[in-house]
């Protein structure tokens, strides 16, 4: 029977494709990690590994062995966690992401109310685009993420929640030569957009609108996933800020940003979603983070009217 130990070094091996590297990832000699490998291989009755010049890649029996291997320890360290959860019963520490908008639009109120009502817990808090946030996600780096979830991979190991959509609009600072009256996407295009990371079904929308050949992308002036660098590029200057309109909702109440009226403009949002890995047991910490985030967002995340 195969050990958790040993599926850790197939795992290993088909993640580096090369021995040395394989063997430090899980702390042994390389002799004693090629040894393992033949072990298993031996046992059986299997070649897993293709030993060519200078690389290592699974072979068919391996590619199949190794996806269950990587399951098996998946499962090995949910049991482990749900141990300790049961036994320590106490809220513990959290670790999760956000991508730009939601941590400009959610965080505020979430991580306000929760330093308030459970001072005791630790949170670290990692804001990114959701593509970096998935892969930390996947190697269990944070408990869960939330974002905007349309081109999140359709994934068995993924669980997606959704929390509605948040509207959003083209902004210009008072006074811009744009603001106060009719204008076109394309005069608002020339001026230069500037956004977070847009998924690539709104960059479609835009290209489209604007009239540019298929195929061809609708290419940011300015795109940036933090927000508040964005906003102080737009107030200092010409360029059009594109966001949901509760990102901006601060300034657009004081006045300093004007939503910017556009006869052709094709519909924007942000489809929030919270993302997390199926069947790993949450934290108790992270269930009380994950359910806060979803009372402010039902808030936040309102119809336009």
């Amino acid at each position: 029977m195969l050990d958790l130990r040993r599926l850790q070094h197939l795992v290993a091996l088909a993640d580096e494709c090369h021995f040395a590297r394989a063997a430090e990832r899980v702390n042994l000699s390389q002799p004693a990690f090629s040894r393992s490998i033949q072990a298993i291989e031996s046992q059986l009755g299997l070649r897993l590994f293709e030993r060519e010049a200078g690389a290592v890649r699974p072979t068919p029996a391996g590619v199949f062995l190794v996806e269950r291997a990587r399951r098996l320890l998946f499962d090995a360290r949910c049991v482990q966690r749900d141990v300790a959860l049961y036994r320590d019963s106490r809220l513990g520490d959290t670790a999760f992401g956000a991508g730009p908008l939601p941590a400009t639009t959610l965080l505020p109120a979430v991580l306000t109310a929760l330093r308030r009502d459970f001072p005791e817990i630790g949170f670290r808090v990692e804001v990114n685009n959701w593509k970096l946030l998935l892969a930390h996600l996947q190697a269990e780096e944070i408990e869960f993420l939330v974002g905007d979830v349309r081109e999140m991979p359709v994934d068995a190991a993924l669980e997606l929640r959704p929390l509605g959509r948040q509207h959003a609009g083209l902004y210009v600072r008072a006074g811009h030569r744009l603001a106060g009256r009719e204008a076109s996407l394309i005069e608002a295009w020339a001026c230069g957009i500037a956004s977070v990371r847009l998924p690539d079904a709104v960059k479609t929308g835009l290209a489209a609108a604007l009239g540019l050949p298929l195929g061809a992308p609708a290419a940011l002036a300015l795109e940036c996933d933090d927000v508040s660098l964005i906003k102080s590029v737009v107030l200092q200057g010409d360029s059009v800020l594109a966001l949901t309109d509760a990102a901006v909702r601060a300034e657009t109440e004081s006045g300093v940003l004007r939503r910017l009226v556009l006869r052709d403009m094709p519909p924007l949002y942000a489809e929030m979603g919270l993302a997390r890995l199926r069947n790993r047991t949450p934290s108790p910490a992270a269930q009380k983070v994950a359910a806060l985030i979803e009372t402010v967002a039902a808030r936040v995340n309102a119809p336009r009217p």
